[in-house]
């Protein structure tokens, strides 16, 4: 009898101990980069230099479009050898339109370098700063509600974007 009283005992111990439930929040990558002015500049300049590398990219396959028309106008009146000469300058010039491409919009291209150069170090301070949030009010997880398609609905009480805002030194609309 002394053991169902103390497994008895256990089982109400378990069950009335005070449960630490974990505390979570959300918050809206996009909304706080579009608040942040640093971020826009960056995404302007991105946009300024992407436009001229592709104006520079389109103006060498217009080159080559003429190239190649007027290869198939003249074609008829060409030897062989001029033939293939022309055919290799085409060529030569797809080749060097597509490493240029791959030079500028690859992966490891420039747009990408310049990119992480200007955005990185802005994630990582508001990464930072949720970091810094999380620790202090006792998160144990944060999710971005703007990537995250699994979240049907959320409080906008567990929404702590303007905090993030608030702690990088940036007003909230």
């Amino acid at each position: 009898m002394k053991s169902y009283r103390f497994i008895l005992l256990c089982i109400i111990c378990i069950f009335t101990m005070p449960v630490a439930a974990q505390k979570f929040a959300l918050v809206d990558m996009g909304y706080i980069l579009k608040n942040i002015p640093a971020y826009e500049r960056a995404n302007e300049q991105l946009n300024q230099v992407s436009k001229k590398w592709q104006a520079e990219v389109d103006a060498l396959n217009t080159e080559i479009q003429t190239l190649y028309k007027n290869y198939q106008n003249e074609s008829v009146f060409l030897s062989q050898e001029q033939k293939k000469k022309k055919q290799d300058d085409i060529m030569e010039k797809e080749k060097n339109v597509g490493e240029l491409k791959k030079k500028y919009f690859g992966p490891d291209g420039e747009l990408f370098k310049k990119r992480e150069a200007l955005i990185t170090p802005i994630q990582e301070e508001i990464y930072n700063a949720i970091k810094e949030v999380a620790n202090l009010r006792g998160y144990s997880l944060i999710l971005d509600r703007a990537t995250d398609n699994g979240i049907i609905f959320a409080s906008p009480k567990a929404d702590i974007s303007n905090e993030i805002l608030q702690k990088l030194g940036y007003s909230t609309q």
